[in-house]
């Protein structure tokens, strides 16, 4: 890094020299006009005009008789990568099964249409508006459907309820969290996206990291589900009422940890979050042992324990970067002052799902 000293010239205009090895890499001499660009996160960025690339908003792709299954995920990878638009090139043709392949992508990922389409040539466009697109919200609405699916997976396994599925609100999950990683993946590499999405890269960081770990979340309920399902009978009263009792904490830690990534809870809130955490440690190692020694409990309900503990682990790594952030922030310091209508923000981290 290299540190200028701002001037001043006639009228009081501000003025700072460029470094003399970048102006020669950039072909910048007197007289050259650069664009200066003004970000959120008070970055101010200058470019000449040699440097402005056209974003890489359109690949080609030759498919062939390529597997279905890797041409879903070349889009998908092509969508995360923030890619506007995709055309695939099949000389012989499509296949039934590939075509298909490409509609499933549409209907599952949000924006996302065939544009074009031909005997060899499919070209499959993304209409998302980066203007229209709130992340925060984005992720407030991923944290509504995997809870709502925790919830729902959780009468199922403890009262035999057959409600709504999860299945479809899985899918939901998976375009929200989809979304959310696009507009990730777009904002490193650009700053303007950055600016639109109206975000500075810390904040769009700890919301994409939040998302990661509900998009788990969602995963753990739909295993919870599935045990539901194949379980011959519900637990007993004792077992059933601790299960409850469980997954209502947890399900009260993840929704207080993402409070507090969305600004909508203050830091006090991530710590007892993190408190929560320990104790739900403790008291579903309790359950589980006593399930272990029981001899009669079907073993199916130990698998849908572990998904409870990761359920709360996820939660609990939402709130350790709430905490980080509040301490990069220097938020800790007046935290006990604050409240849950004060402004927090953070990160997530990754765990094993």
């Amino acid at each position: 890094m290299d540190s200028r000293k701002i001037q001043t010239v006639g009228g009081g205009t501000y003025t700072v020299s460029l470094p003399k090895e970048w102006a020669k890499s950039e072909g910048c001499t007197a007289g050259t006009t650069v664009d200066l660009h003004t970000h959120i996160d008070g970055l101010l960025v200058i470019q000449t005009p040699e440097s402005r690339t056209a974003p890489r908003n359109r690949v080609t792709l030759a498919v062939g008789d390529d597997d279905p299954a890797e041409i879903e995920q070349l889009l998908r990878a092509a969508y995360a990568a923030g890619v506007e638009s995709v055309v695939l090139e099949a000389p012989d043709g499509y296949t039934d099964e590939q075509h298909r392949a490409i509609e499933r992508v549409t209907r599952n990922l949000t924006g996302v249409t065939i544009a074009e389409e031909t005997g060899s040539q499919v070209t499959v466009q993304t209409l998302l508006d980066v203007g229209e697109v709130s992340v925060r919200q984005s992720v407030r609405q991923l944290q509504f459907v995997a809870l709502s699916m925790h919830r729902d997976a959780m009468a199922a396994l403890t009262a035999g309820t057959t409600g709504d599925r999860w299945d479809d609100r899985d899918d939901q999950a998976d375009r929200l969290y989809a979304m959310t990683d696009r507009y990730f993946e777009r904002g490193l590499a650009r700053l303007d996206e950055i600016d639109a999405l109206g975000l500075t890269r810390p904040e769009l960081f700890s919301l994409w990291v939040t998302a990661n770990e509900l998009e788990r979340v969602a995963d753990h309920a739909e295993r919870i589900g599935t045990v539901a399902d194949r379980l011959d009978g519900q637990p007993d009263e004792g077992t059933a009422t601790a299960l409850e009792d469980i997954a209502q904490d947890v399900h009260t830690a993840v929704e207080d940890a993402v409070r507090v990534i969305t600004g909508d809870a203050c830091v006090a809130t991530a710590r007892q979050t993190l408190a929560t955490r320990r104790a739900l440690r403790e008291r579903i190692t309790s359950l589980d042992r006593r399930l272990f020694e029981s001899g009669d409990a079907d073993y199916r309900l130990t698998r849908a324990l572990d998904s409870l503990a990761r359920t709360a682990e996820h939660g609990g790594n939402i709130a350790e970067f709430g905490l980080r952030m509040a301490v990069r922030d220097g938020a800790l310091a007046d935290s006990s002052a604050g409240t849950d209508d004060a402004n927090a923000s953070g990160s997530a981290a990754e765990t094993e799902s």
